[in-house]
C-alpha cells in the first residue's frame, strides 16, 4: 500500500532554479492574490518562510480550530485536510513521493497553491519538512503521526469512488496476499459497524440532532 520514495526525482523546487515555478509566477502576475500565492510558492523549499505566510498560517490555524454551524469533529477535520489539493498531497507522500516536483506533478495542483496546502499542513502538524540538500536548501515533505492517522480516511475514499465511480479501479491496494476490503470496526466488541447499526450522542450543550437547543 506504501511503496518506495521516488529516488529518481532530485530536482526539488528552489527560488532561482525552478523554471517552471516562474512561469507560473509570470502567468499569474496581473492577478494581485494569485501573484501574492505565487511569491509563497516561489520559497517553497528553499527553507525560507515568507513574511507574508508566516503571518497568516496561526489565522489559517485559528479558523481550522473554529468550526461554524454545528461543533463537530468532522467539520473541524474538514477545515485542515477537506481541500482537493491537500488530500492528494498527503496521498503522494503516502505513496513514497516526497519532493514538491513530484508531487506537482502527480497531483496536478497548480504549484502556488500547491504551496499554501503544504504551508498550512505543515502549521497543522500533518506533515514535516527534511532537509535533503544544502546547496541550494532543499527539502522532501514527509507525514506525521497525524498525517498517517488519515491513512484509512483515504483508503475509504478509494474503496468508495471503486464501487461507485469506475468500473476498473485505477490503484489496486493489497492487504497480504489480497485485495484491500477496508471495513469499519468497533475494536469495543469486534463487529463490523454497519449502517443504522450506531446512535448518536451529541455532547455539546445547546445541541441535539435537529440543531441548536433554545
Amino acid at each position: 500500500m506504501v511503496v518506495n520514495a521516488d529516488s529518481s526525482d532530485s530536482s526539488g523546487l528552489s527560488g532561482s532554479s525552478d523554471s517552471s515555478g516562474s512561469s507560473d509566477s509570470s502567468r499569474a502576475s496581473n492577478v494581485s492574490n494569485v501573484s501574492n500565492a505565487s511569491s509563497v510558492d516561489s520559497g517553497a523549499d528553499s527553507g525560507r518562510v515568507p513574511e507574508r505566510a508566516a503571518a497568516d498560517a496561526p489565522a489559517r490555524s485559528r479558523a481550522a480550530r473554529a468550526p461554524v454551524g454545528r461543533p463537530c469533529s468532522v467539520a473541524s477535520t474538514l477545515g485542515v485536510v477537506g481541500e482537493k489539493w491537500a488530500l492528494l498531497a498527503i496521498r503522494e507522500m503516502g505513496f513514497g513521493n516526497h519532493r514538491f516536483d513530484t508531487i506537482a506533478r502527480n497531483t496536478g495542483a497548480p504549484r502556488d497553491i500547491l504551496t499554501t496546502r503544504l504551508r498550512a499542513l505543515e502549521a497543522a502538524g500533518v506533515l514535516e519538512r527534511r532537509r535533503y540538500q544544502d546547496r541550494p536548501p532543499r527539502f522532501e515533505y514527509h507525514l506525521t503521526a497525524r498525517g498517517r492517522d488519515l491513512g484509512p480516511v483515504l483508503q475509504t475514499l478509494a474503496a468508495w469512488g471503486d464501487r461507485w465511480l469506475t468500473d476498473e479501479p485505477p490503484v489496486d491496494f493489497r492487504h497480504g496476499d489480497h485485495a484491500l476490503d477496508p471495513a469499519l470496526m468497533c475494536r469495543g466488541c469486534g463487529e463490523e459497524v454497519l449502517p443504522g447499526s450506531m446512535h448518536v450522542h451529541v455532547r455539546v450543550p445547546g445541541w441535539d440532532l435537529a440543531g441548536p437547543v433554545d
